[in-house]
């Protein structure tokens, strides 16, 4: 059964961490393949599930060193139909690894978790398409009707909610957001952005949250940003509106290269780990909403370890 399904402590007020650039992570650092950037194929074998939990615990040392409370988003981004198809799976194959990996972020709560810091377990989604391009974009039926499949299997999981991460466009958002409501999940949406800080269909993020509640009822729990550097963001936090109130998460970039940039870069661009911790306590002593921190591409837990000390003293200095 979920724990936190009905009250997600994080839109409590208190600081949340979360993991940093789990694929980027494991093929530069680890040397692993990961076949379309897919970290959950690593649920296929005992050796690569010791992997991922292992990824995990610097991150959660992280939280608990700090006191944050710590969301468990699980390596399941590419864990949706048309991604599981390239790799191999069966529909009845990618349930099981979406219900596995579930099963992994709850043994590292029941082991980790304490009184004083809250572990929520998420259900991560990823975009149907690359996470950079919007492509074709899909109908708002047709989106709720593609992700549902994975939605619903983490629904009958002891998922607390879902995530659904690096999407391009409002109607996937939107279609998310339904699916999610249909079976009674909590949902958070995360918007990627270019260098201008404009969606890749040239969208503002304030257009685009406003575009989502409204077509849901305020649907999400909330909303963050992911897979863009600090620097990036900077005109999109700048526009006025109560949209302000409902972004509350970010998981930035290590880099301030553009997606195009990063899908040739042969290299990893880890950029300055202190650097990056700075930018956040900057952002959010300017955007005191912002609770749920971590990383995205290109970091790791150096990365994430300055980012929670500098939101820390950022928050105690508020």
């Amino acid at each position: 059964m979920s724990k936190y399904r009905k009250q997600l402590p994080q839109c409590d007020g208190g600081l949340f961490l979360t993991d940093g650039g789990l694929e980027t992570t494991l093929i530069f650092h680890n040397g692993l393949d990961l076949p379309h950037f897919a970290a959950f194929d690593l649920m296929r074998t005992q050796k690569g599930r010791v992997t991922l939990r292992r990824y995990y615990l610097p991150y959660i040392e992280s939280a608990r060193q700090n006191g944050f409370g710590f969301i468990l988003d699980s390596p399941t981004w590419r864990a949706n139909p048309e991604w599981g198809t390239k790799l191999g799976y069966t529909r009845d194959a990618l349930a099981a690894v979406n219900r596995d990996s579930i099963e992994l972020m709850q043994e590292l709560r029941d082991e980790f978790e304490t009184p004083a810091a809250a572990m929520v377990v998420s259900g991560a989604i990823g975009p149907r398409g690359d996470g950079y391009e919007p492509g074709n974009i899909m109908t708002l039926d047709e989106a709720e009707a593609y992700h549902r499949e994975q939605i619903e299997v983490f629904s009958d999981t002891g998922a607390d909610m879902v995530c659904a991460f690096t999407l391009t466009n409002v109607n996937e958002a939107i279609g998310i957001t339904r699916a999610a409501q249909a079976v009674s999940i909590p949902v958070a949406i995360s918007f990627t952005l270019e260098t201008d800080g404009l969606l890749p269909t040239g969208q503002t993020l304030s257009g685009a949250i406003e575009a989502c509640d409204a077509a849901t009822a305020n649907g999400p729990a909330y909303y963050m940003i992911n897979c863009a550097h600090p620097t990036h963001i900077e005109n999109a936090l700048a526009a006025e509106g109560d949209w302000r109130v409902r972004l509350t998460g970010l998981r930035a970039n290590a880099s301030r290269r553009s997606h195009a940039e990063l899908n040739e870069a042969p290299d990893l661009d880890a950029g300055d780990p202190v650097e990056l911790g700075n930018q956040y306590r900057d952002l959010m002593r300017r955007f005191p909403n912002l609770s749920i921190v971590g990383g995205c591409c290109g970091t790791d837990s150096r990365h994430v370890g300055f980012i929670s000390t500098a939101c820390r003293t950022a928050k105690m200095a508020a």
